[in-house]
């Protein structure tokens, strides 16, 4: 595969594909028939996943640099570059985002029916938004990109949400707005201090990188400003309130991209930027400790929180609180364990979230009702669907032998020197997602068919087992064999450990292997 890949060139066109490509398919969107619309928007996300498929091989896991690298100037005047390339951490991201879009797109297939073809436009500028984030290596290309995403999904609750749309809308564009305007004062700020020092102006990720201890006595505030932005978006406790309104008013798709890909561009942007350009600030003691606490509140509160909730939907939405919360203990812990812990919870979270908004979207359709006290025996009239909630619901709780478990494994394993005490409190957070997961499924699948409405409700289609197949393959994977996976992360991870912490030798992780391993 390699050599075919290097035979057309692959490496030198594929990103820029990558972010021109959803937006060129606007177009036929738009000036081609309502009813076409979907079939657009599914042909184009399909294409864009197949041909996303390549980086797989075409990124060297033995190298933790960045790659694939593309720069074309821009505003030179500015410094500013269209600049692009990846990692093994965007990598796993990329795939993750080109693969979720073709399924957000077939899960609407029949609950969008009204203004179509803005529909899939609004889905089509997301995905070009979502990819340019993980791809930019110019900080204003990259503001530009995290603007890009705010847009459209403002529209997609906005427009075609639920009751309160405007209401959760709003509050999403206003929390989101709010960092990232103070994000783009603290990039300014450091080029421009940058500049003074070394009498260069550029926006390019190596050159900031390089040279952000020029940042000097702005650095605490250069850093939180990075921070604020980022922890609104994964959302950290207690920015995190912005997050169940916009999942429960959202249609399926707009939920489903929400928790499976834009949540983790707020833990993408402190690995990437933030933790990397000011990592005295970021690592010392007083930040790590407010970090940790807020982790830990965010992975336990979340989870208590969720078990109350009487909308399955909105329980799903506050266990996403408590599971990003495995992820910033993981990347404050600073161990490779850790690290690559974060990167699977955050893979493993876009699965099986994704996965539980569509399967509440499928019931939803059929029962128009998301109170768990609406449901009860279902399994005795939907058998696949209830099989396929249950697998899905044991892999968000961690169940050994599906995705969710790699991931707090080896958060947990990895915190545990660095913050004990915090570690055994976030260990609750796993006892309290099989309590709520559980307690839910019990109501909702396995009570007693008591409510005659239930009784007419029809097994999932032909179209809806084909949504979930390569979530379930994904699911039961990254849960057997995560190795492959582990192996393209491994040589990124220890990079960030060593740009944030140079005196601080990565152990590679035995599951992985070793990172020099030819490509499989």
């Amino acid at each position: 595969m390699t050599e075919f890949l290097d035979s057309i060139g692959y490496g030198q066109w594929i990103l820029h594909a990558l972010v021109l490509l959803p937006l060129l398919g606007v177009v036929p969107v738009l000036l081609g028939p309502e009813s076409s619309a979907k079939w657009t928007a599914l042909t184009v996300t399909t294409l864009e996943l197949v041909l996303s498929a390549g980086l797989w091989w075409a990124l060297d896991p033995s190298r933790g640099t960045l790659q694939l690298v593309s720069t074309t100037p821009w505003i030179p005047t500015w410094g500013i570059s269209y600049r692009v390339g990846l990692d093994g951490i965007s990598l796993v991201m990329v795939l993750l985002t080109t693969l979720m879009l073709p399924i957000s797109v077939l899960g609407s297939w029949r609950s969008i029916t009204k203004q179509e073809r803005g529909f899939y436009a609004m889905m089509l500028t997301l995905l070009t938004g979502l990819v340019g984030v993980f791809l930019a290596l110019d900080l204003f290309v990259f503001y530009i990109f995290f603007e890009v995403m705010l847009i459209p999904m403002y529209f997609i609750i906005g427009v075609w949400g639920g009751t309160n749309r405007l209401y959760a809308a709003i509050k999403f564009f206003i929390y989101t707005m709010a960092g990232s305007l103070l994000m783009l004062v603290a990039i300014v700020a450091l080029v421009w201090r940058i500049q003074v020092v070394t009498g260069l102006t550029s926006f390019s990720y190596d050159h900031v990188l390089q040279h952000a201890g020029a940042a000097g006595p702005l650095a605490p505030w250069l850093f939180a400003a990075f921070a604020l932005a980022f922890a609104i978006k994964v959302p950290i406790f207690p920015f995190h309130t912005w997050l169940p309104d916009a999942h429960v008013e959202a249609p399926t798709a707009g939920s489903v991209l929400l928790a499976a890909v834009m949540l983790k561009i707020g833990t993408y942007g402190f690995l990437r930027f933030a933790v990397p350009f000011f990592p005295q600030v970021a690592l010392s003691p007083a930040v790590s400790r407010i970090v940790v606490v807020l982790a830990v509140i965010g992975i336990i509160y979340g989870a208590l929180v969720a078990m109350v909730q009487p909308d399955i939907k909105k329980l799903v939405a506050y266990s996403s609180v408590s599971h990003l919360g495995f992820v910033m203990l993981g990347i404050w812990a600073g161990t490779l364990q850790s690290v690559q812990g974060s990167l699977m919870v955050m893979i493993s979270h876009g699965f099986s979230t994704g996965a539980l908004f569509l399967l509440i979207g499928m019931i939803y359709e059929r029962r128009h009702t998301r109170l768990i006290a609406d449901y009860g025996g279902i399994a005795r009239v939907v058998p696949l669907f209830s099989l396929i909630f249950t697998v899905v619901a044991l892999s968000s709780i961690g169940l050994p032998g599906l995705n969710g478990f790699v991931g707090e494994f080896l958060v947990l394993l990895g915190s545990f020197a660095a913050f004990p005490l915090a570690t055994v409190l976030a260990t609750t957070g796993v006892i309290f997602a099989a309590a709520y997961l559980l307690w839910a499924l019990q109501r909702m699948i396995y009570n007693r068919l008591d409510n005659p409405e239930n009784e007419r409700l029809t097994d999932l289609n032909g179209r809806e087992l084909a949504i979930m197949a390569p979530l379930l393959a994904g699911i039961v994977w990254l849960g057997l064999y995560p190795a492959p996976v582990l192996r393209r992360m491994e040589p990124a991870a220890q990079r960030y450990i060593q740009l944030t912490r140079p005196s601080h030798e990565a152990a590679p992780v035995a599951v992985t292997g070793s990172a020099a391993r030819v490509r499989p």
